[in-house]
């Protein structure tokens, strides 16, 4: 009974630990992401504009997130 217990016990610790770290980190996908488009407009353009080119890679990425 005590070791069931203490199994019931860590998986609920490892949700909630889970739980934790996604709401903490759930952004850290989507800002590389943008960081990499950026990067790649920047070497393929001759004409760089950091504001055009971060709004673009924004609305492009979320707009293939929907998809």
């Amino acid at each position: 009974m005590n070791n069931n217990l203490k199994m019931v016990a860590l998986i609920i610790f490892g949700v909630i630990v889970l739980y934790i770290f996604q709401t903490k980190y759930s952004d850290h996908n989507l800002n590389k992401t943008i960081s990499a488009c950026i990067v790649a407009q920047k070497q393929t353009s001759k004409s760089f504009d950091l504001k055009q080119s971060k709004k673009f890679c924004e609305e492009e990425i979320k707009k293939s997130l929907k998809d």
